[in-house]
């Protein structure tokens, strides 16, 4: 019986040596092998009436056929008005891109930040197509030339110029500090 099995063995050794370590580069998070579709360097814009409105850059993305989402790597986002001009950009370690209504969510070392110098920097980010709010229930800071705002969760418009929080730390509004009892 032994000998029967040492031929398939035998394949097996040489199928997993001959695995060529030159392919794309391993990403820092090990997905289920059960992608449909592995991209690497992906570019994807979203228009409305011809106008770019979304452009989302990845390093890497699982692409899942059957939920119509995608696992990606090394992610940007950016925002454009309805004009095509610039409103703000987001980049994180990793984040999923729902296909069928375009609601996204960043994770890891998310980094917010608008053409006039705001920035919103936390854990967790989603973004919610339908009604073009960006939110997060995790711990974040906001910092714009004009204020200062820390707390546990918030939502923003995708220029983030309207920042709330239900959960604040801490903030400061011009010269005023805003402290929570």
């Amino acid at each position: 019986m032994a000998r029967s099995l040492a031929p398939g063995i035998g394949f097996l050794a040489a199928v997993l040596l001959a695995c060529d370590a030159g392919g794309p580069p391993p990403t820092s998070v090990s997905l289920p092998d059960t992608a449909d579709q592995v991209l690497y360097g992906v570019v994807h814009n979203v228009t409305i009436e011809g106008v770019r409105r979304i452009r989302l850059e990845a390093d890497t993305v699982y692409f899942y056929q059957t939920s119509q989402s995608a696992e990606m790597m090394g992610v940007k986002v950016q925002f454009y008005s309805a004009q095509g001009v610039l409103r703000s950009t987001v980049i994180s370690d990793e984040g999923t891109y729902e296909w069928r209504n375009g609601d996204m969510e960043a994770r890891g070392n998310v980094l917010a930040r608008t053409p006039d110098e705001r920035r919103l920097t936390t854990e967790v980010l989603a973004y919610d197509q339908r009604t073009e709010v960006i939110s997060g229930s995790e711990a974040f800071v906001f910092d714009a030339p004009d204020r200062h705002l820390e707390g546990d969760g918030f939502t923003a418009d995708p220029d983030f110029t309207s920042v709330t929080t239900t959960r604040p730390r801490r903030g400061r509004i011009r010269d005023a500090d805003v402290r929570r009892p």
